[in-house]
């Protein structure tokens, strides 16, 4: 039976545009129309259409989140689908409509088990989309580990990387790695044969080996200018090599903390607004209500909104949502509201090459919605024209 959603009277952004006093009408799953409130009035809907008024609010499209290893308690490292499935029923809360559950590098076979899991959980969704798993390693440098267990990350192995697509089903949509580790431009190669893209990360490349990354399809970089070879005047590094080549795509942690306000403000001046893609990469305890907090198997207490080790007050990581990173970027870092949203759906949509069905408000793509106000409360999060979440 035909399904008609009517979102009336928003500040539309399109992916190309911020258009105020504008409506989207959703049939069927697909965005069917999006034009000004003036052209609504004379048209003729169906008369079972639900009309929603959104007296002005943001429509977005959904935010894609590519870098995520937990939410509410839950993380990929549980190797449970159940776990995923809960990524993706909370994620719906925070605006995002679609995600990559992101693994850190581990035991081969708890990894592959990790990696089943997400396989599994894939069509299942209740919630957010899981558009593949993100590897972040673990063919990746023990110098620049950062967060991570150094001892899990290895040579580039390409058997091990047919099994980990196996484990997949195909479905691995981003791989951190290395640029500088042997055998990396044989990986690359059957990376581009699978449809995986490969992303420049937890690296201690020089200059060079990043020219030889690029020239064999490496055009990605995982949460940037963090654990990466800073930019030096005798060798830029994988820092300068990102900033120099305009073809290079980058995730930015708009916290505030992962990158000082001044950075985000200079890689807007040297880099292509659609090549710079939010991300959280945050952890279990985000946004968790109860319980002990645990991250990367230590207790942790959130402060100044970072997961902090509770035994020594080292940092542990983000606890960044995709809502929060869009107020961040537009209310604390001076980037116009609609680069801020480009950076959270359309950049990411165009970074995971498979799917191309989403990403924008436009006639016929996937109705992947986000609607929040002015203040960033999520109104409504729409995946595939179903309201997932709705305030009341």
């Amino acid at each position: 039976m035909s399904k008609t959603i009517c979102l009336r009277n928003g500040t539309v952004f399109t992916g190309i545009a911020m258009v105020p006093h504008t409506s989207v009408i959703i049939k069927d799953g697909k965005i069917e129309d999006v034009l000004s409130d003036d052209k609504l009035q004379t048209m003729e809907l169906p008369k079972d259409t639900t009309m929603i008024y959104v007296n002005g609010a943001y429509i977005a499209p959904g935010f894609i989140d590519t870098h995520i290893h937990g939410i509410h308690g839950f993380d990929t490292s549980d190797a449970s689908p159940e776990s995923i499935l809960e990524m993706s029923k909370a994620l719906v809360d925070y605006g995002v409509t679609a995600f990559c559950p992101t693994l850190y590098p581990q035991d081969h076979d708890k990894f592959i088990s990790c990696i089943s899991a997400i396989n599994e959980a894939m069509g299942k969704e209740e919630g957010a989309k899981i558009f593949g798993a993100n590897l972040e390693g673990p063919f990746i440098s023990r110098e620049k580990h950062g967060a991570l267990d150094p001892k899990h990350m290895i040579p580039v192995d390409l058997e091990k990387m047919k099994q980990y697509n196996e484990a997949a089903g195909g479905n691995i949509s981003l791989m951190t790695v290395a640029p500088e580790l042997d055998n990396i431009h044989e990986l690359a190669l059957y990376c581009a044969k699978e449809g995986i893209v490969l992303a420049a990360g937890h690296s201690n490349a020089t200059y060079d080996d990043m020219m030889e990354a690029v020239q064999a399809g490496i055009l990605h970089s995982t949460h940037f200018f963090n654990a990466m070879r800073r930019l030096h005047h005798r060798d830029p590094g994988v820092v300068g090599a990102i900033m120099i080549y305009p073809n290079i795509a980058c995730e930015i942690i708009a916290d505030g903390y992962h990158l000082h306000p001044a950075i985000v403000k200079l890689l807007r001046r040297v880099k292509p607004i659609h090549k710079i893609v939010l991300v959280t990469d945050c952890l279990r305890p985000t946004g968790q209500k109860e319980g002990k907090l645990m991250a990367n198997h230590e207790e942790v207490y959130l402060k100044d909104g970072l997961f902090t080790r509770k035994d020594d007050e080292t940092i542990a990581g983000s606890s960044l949502t995709m809502i929060q990173g869009v107020h961040n970027l537009v209310e604390d870092m001076d980037v116009p509201m609609e680069d801020a949203l480009r950076m959270a759906s359309c950049n990411p949509a165009t970074v995971i090459s498979k799917q191309i069905e989403t990403g924008y408000i436009m006639p016929g793509r996937d109705a992947d919605i986000v609607v929040f106000d002015k203040d960033y409360n999520i109104r409504l999060t729409m995946v595939k024209g179903d309201i997932k979440k709705m305030a009341e």
